[in-house]
């Protein structure tokens, strides 16, 4: 009898078994036919940076649920108590396959690049002090532009307050093809001399002024603006994911970017394209990632860039009319760094928004998305809140 029992049981147990195994694979070929019948968004992993593999903290999971439900694709560096979590969410790539939690993808940083310039011009005036080449931030820009319009009243803080007057509203637009930084600088000065601008002076938010930094730092070292970056920036602080645009590695992705149209997503892509990017030298022709650009803003006060005393005077500049200066804004009483960024008829957006110690804050380079400026950083300061609350700006 016992062993009659112990056969049913074991017979029992071994079609249970069969039955779960059917069950299985039912399941499975109804999820590949259902996902073989329409498009979904991938949901990604969170990736932190240094910590692949462990169980993501609190923070980290929230703003990972804000992108989802506002529909961003890209990355987010959260930084807390100095130490950088990188949280990613959507496609890099669709048509490729390529997620954004992908160790090889970067993203353009747009005009948040303009505080590296200004670093940049920085070094060049520490260099030339105390020489028969010394220039100032009150060097009037007629020295490098001598037949610019109105170059004999703008100074070299001028273009870093971007109160020179200058825009060409159209300087990124395709053009549709290559410019040596020169060539850009060329373009941009027939633009001004040929169009209607504002006296010297007069404050205007415009590419111009740091394209024509961009030409200055070529002139001062007799090296492309691309070999600059790599000397002074990319190179101390062994940067691994930031490049020009052009310079580009293979083995890495430039994201691609998409409009998210309710309900649809990964619309309208557009990839930020190399002749577009030679329009635009020291002014937005950078790519990056949080982490690389974080290690940037240490460099900026920890002397491997410049000194902190260098980084207040190119934040402090007499020319200031606005709280931007050198490249980022300073609000909340000096206590926030600000900067924003994103491309003419693109989808990308950069925003960087970290305490004046660079302790806390984020760094946020989107490739997908839907909303305005100002409704991109409202999304942004629910995650600032939750970093360190009453402490960020909300624009």
């Amino acid at each position: 009898m016992r062993d009659r029992k112990e056969n049913r049981v074991s017979s029992q147990k071994s079609r249970s078994k069969k039955l779960a195994w059917l069950a299985g694979i039912a399941i499975v070929c109804g999820i590949a036919y259902y996902g073989s019948q329409q498009t979904v968004k991938p949901v990604e992993p969170i990736v932190t940076t240094g910590q692949q593999g462990k169980r993501p903290d609190s923070l980290a999971a929230y703003a990972k649920s804000v992108m989802d439900k506002n529909h961003l694709a890209g990355a987010i560096g959260i930084v807390r108590n100095g130490k950088l979590t990188t949280v990613t969410s959507g496609m890099a790539d669709l048509k490729k396959r390529i997620p954004n939690s992908s160790k090889q993808v970067v993203y353009p940083i747009g005009s948040m690049q303009k505080e590296i310039t200004g670093a940049m011009v920085m070094q060049v005036m520490r260099e030339k002090a105390h020489t028969d080449q010394a220039f100032s931030q009150d060097t009037k820009i007629a020295r490098w532009y001598p037949n610019l319009k109105h170059a004999d009243q703008v100074t070299v803080g001028n273009l870093l307050t971007h109160t020179s007057g200058y825009a060409v509203p159209t300087i990124e637009y395709a053009r549709h093809q290559e410019y040596t930084d020169l060539g850009a600088v060329a373009w941009t000065i027939s633009k001004i001399d040929t169009t209607d601008q504002l006296p010297a002076g007069s404050y205007i938010y415009s590419d111009v002024n740091f394209i024509l930094l961009a030409g200055i730092i070529k002139k001062e070292t007799g090296k492309s603006y691309s070999q600059n970056f790599y000397d002074r920036v990319a190179k101390p602080l062994k940067l691994t994911h930031t490049y020009i645009r052009q310079d580009l590695p293979k083995k890495l992705h430039l994201a691609v970017s998409y409009r998210y149209v309710d309900p649809n997503y990964y619309q309208s892509a557009i990839s930020y394209a190399v002749p577009v990017s030679t329009q635009l030298p020291g002014a937005g022709n950078l790519v990056s990632t949080p982490a690389d650009f974080y290690k940037i803003q240490l460099g900026l006060e920890n002397g491997q860039l410049l000194t902190k005393e260098e980084f207040s005077k190119m934040t402090h500049l007499k020319a200031k009319k606005t709280l931007y200066s050198g490249g980022v804004y300073l609000k909340k009483h000096e206590t926030i760094h600000l900067a924003y960024g994103t491309l003419d008829k693109e989808h990308y957006g950069a925003y960087m928004q970290l305490t004046a110690d660079n302790k806390n804050g984020i760094i946020m380079l989107i490739n997908q998305r839907q909303q305005s400026e100002r409704k991109l950083k409202r999304i942004a300061f629910q995650i600032l809140k939750r970093i360190k609350a009453r402490t960020f700006s909300l624009y």
